[in-house]
């Protein structure tokens, strides 16, 4: 099979056009014919070196995938729901450059009639964080008010659109007016242009001087203080990545005064018992949604697998709207 592999830390030039043979489907698990491949910012970290594939996942980069199952390996302790010629998405620990990978059955989840491969291919990783992280760990409820850092990314199209259509109240940052103007139409209530103003300052006013609810934070670094100013009493604060680093300086006694939470996770590492609790989430709350087109993926470009370089470029340079995906295979 063709795979992307990673000649050493560095650059987009680094991801090589290789070849592998296809892996085989272990007790529990799947292969799939990979149609796309959704192409994140934790596969830029890999690459560059800082973001090691966790023990036993493998060392080709990709977290998640839409195809065909090609077959389908021994049962174990848990039935199998998934046969041969199946169409599914599914998030893996790694792999996803490919036109195969093995992954646990109980990370699939079945791909709605309304979606292409493509847009498939472009929802896993970023539904699963933010289901796990805006809604488990931020308890995000009807009435409540969201304030979603990167608002035009991956991840922040996909949670504008779910908070929106749980029925908060969502305020969203971006870099530009065409991105702060995406947001709106994904159903951001404010989108505020981090660029040119204080978001701090204009969630303030926005909200009366109550703040948000809940804040879901990629940047970290200084911008903790400001996010713990923007928060309403008892407000969560969740922090899925920091982009401007990892420490900073806080009063505590404000978070003590204001009944404040601060918390956070990552995904990849998770147990596979994990992630397949977030799938039966998904699939219970969020995919009549999508089955029914209030929810869609937003795909902004895609390259062949052989481009892959070209696709990490476009999402370095920051200009992108949603999703990069990679086409894999003619299943499309």
């Amino acid at each position: 099979m063709r795979v992307i592999e990673i000649a050493g830390a560095g650059g987009p030039d680094v991801l090589t056009l290789a070849t592998r043979e296809p892996p085989t489907a272990g007790v529990g698990e799947i292969v799939i014919r990979v149609a796309a491949a959704g192409v994140n910012r934790p596969d830029i970290f890999q690459r560059q070196g800082l973001y090691p594939p966790p023990p036993g996942a493998s060392d080709l980069p990709g977290l998640e995938v839409a195809g065909v199952i090609d077959a389908v390996g021994p049962l174990g302790d848990t039935p199998m729901r998934w046969a041969p010629g199946d169409r599914v998405m599914a998030l893996v620990s790694g792999g996803g450059y490919a036109e195969f990978v093995a992954v646990p059955a109980s990370q699939c989840l079945p791909i709605p009639d309304t979606l292409s491969l493509v847009e498939a291919a472009a929802m896993p990783e970023t539904f699963f964080t933010v289901w796990t992280n805006v809604f488990d760990r931020g308890r995000l409820t009807r009435g409540e008010s969201l304030l979603v850092h990167g608002g035009s990314s991956g991840i922040g199209t996909t949670a504008i659109q779910l908070a929106h259509a749980f029925g908060a109240q969502v305020i969203a940052t971006a870099g530009s007016p065409e991105k702060c103007a995406a947001c709106e139409r994904l159903g951001a209530d404010l989108a505020i242009d981090y660029r040119t103003d204080d978001f701090v300052a204009r969630v303030r006013t926005h909200t009366a001087d109550r703040g948000v609810d809940v804040i879901l934070d990629m940047v970290g670094g200084d911008y903790l203080p400001r996010n713990v100013s923007a928060l309403a009493l008892d407000g969560r604060l969740v922090q899925i990545a920091v982009l401007r680093g990892a420490r900073a300086d806080l009063d505590l006694g404000v978070v003590m005064r204001r009944r404040l939470t601060i918390t956070g996770s990552t995904l990849r590492p998770q147990t596979t018992a994990a992630k397949a609790a977030i799938a039966r989430a998904l699939e219970a709350h969020v995919w009549p949604l999508v089955a029914s087109g209030r929810v869609r993926p937003v795909i902004h470009a895609t390259f062949p697998l052989e481009r892959a370089a070209d696709a990490h470029r476009l999402l370095e340079a920051g200009h992108h709207i949603g999703k990069v995906v990679l086409t894999v295979t003619d299943d499309r």
